[in-house]
């Protein structure tokens, strides 16, 4: 089975990507910067987009989602092969739902109007949806069947964006991701396990959770990018793919597997605050439509990516 290194990224094949040009929204963001070292070891040349920050280099360009002429004209210089849209809102309980919607929609149009528009048609434009569409699915194990039952304000808005990008099918080679729930070294402590990770780390003996309940189907992020990688070689235009690991894990086996890592074991209380009505239970995913698709990428096991988090 073909297996990213839980130590790296293997270097991948440089025939691949050779000569062609990668473009990576959102590429300061926490998936981005895996993704640019994925295509980068495959031999793309790897350019950027990001919001804010100084550009280190030529080939990273600043613009807004918003800036349809902005997106148009670095489309039309870079001339891209592939493109992996990562950027938009990316937290679940973020409290700006118009912005979310801004962003998350009608910036992913602007992006595809660019690319569209421009002379050079890349053979593949990857789009981060999101598992979140299929809110409290009433079945143990999702595929992508399962009708989408979107629960929050985020979910909505990825959904609104896989409808929304269905109009641009005839004119770009649009493939579709969805994400369950996954993480890694650098993604920040909003987000469950690296606060949980942090805590650790910190030797901390309490910790603050909200529903104890909940069960995630989680994956690392080095699996996500080599995943998003291949698609964008396959190519199967106009189809939708989990990306997952195909089983979820309880809060309670993440603390204790931290606990065993870290060789404490901590406090937990259970804060009111910290637990939305409107929560996702359980996500698990069935990821057999993404190994048809590309063949099969074996998971980094969980306690491996908690471990690189914790000593990092």
């Amino acid at each position: 089975m073909n297996r990213p290194s839980a130590e790296g990224i293997r270097r991948q094949p440089p025939c691949e990507g050779a000569g062609k040009r990668a473009l990576v929204t959102g590429l300061h963001g926490f998936t981005g910067h895996y993704m640019a070292r994925e295509l980068a070891a495959a031999g793309y040349r790897v350019f950027g987009i990001v919001r804010s920050g100084d550009a280190p280099h030529a080939d990273v360009f600043k613009a807004d989602l918003g800036d349809r002429a902005r997106l148009a004209a670095v489309s039309g210089e870079v001339a891209p092969d592939v493109v992996v849209h990562l950027a938009g809102m990316s937290f679940v309980a973020d409290g700006d739902a118009e912005r979310m919607y801004r962003v998350n929609l009608a910036g992913t149009r602007n992006l595809l109007e660019a690319l569209a528009g421009g002379a050079h048609k890349p053979s593949c434009v990857l789009l981060a949806s999101s598992a979140n569409v299929y809110g409290n699915a009433s079945v143990p194990v999702i595929d992508e069947n399962v009708a989408p039952a979107p629960a929050n304000d985020y979910a909505v808005s990825k959904l609104a964006l896989e409808y929304m990008a269905r109009l641009w099918m005839d004119r770009l080679p649009i493939v579709i991701v969805r994400p369950f729930n996954y993480t890694g070294v650098g993604q920040g402590e909003q987000f469950l396990l690296p606060k949980i990770v942090a805590h650790f780390r910190k030797g901390a003996r309490r910790i603050e959770l909200g529903n104890l309940a909940i069960a995630r189907d989680f994956s690392d992020v080095r699996t996500v990018a080599h995943s998003y990688r291949r698609l964008l070689a396959a190519a199967p235009a106009g189809q939708v793919f989990n990306v997952c690991s195909g089983r979820s894990y309880s809060l309670g086996s993440v603390i204790d597997t931290m606990g065993d890592i870290a060789g404490y074991r901590i406090d937990v209380h259970v804060n009111p605050a910290h637990v939305r009505a409107n929560d996702v239970l359980t996500l698990a995913g069935n990821n057999a439509a993404l190994a048809a698709a590309i063949g099969t990428v074996e998971p980094i096991p969980l306690v491996e990516t908690l471990r690189w988090m914790y000593q990092a």
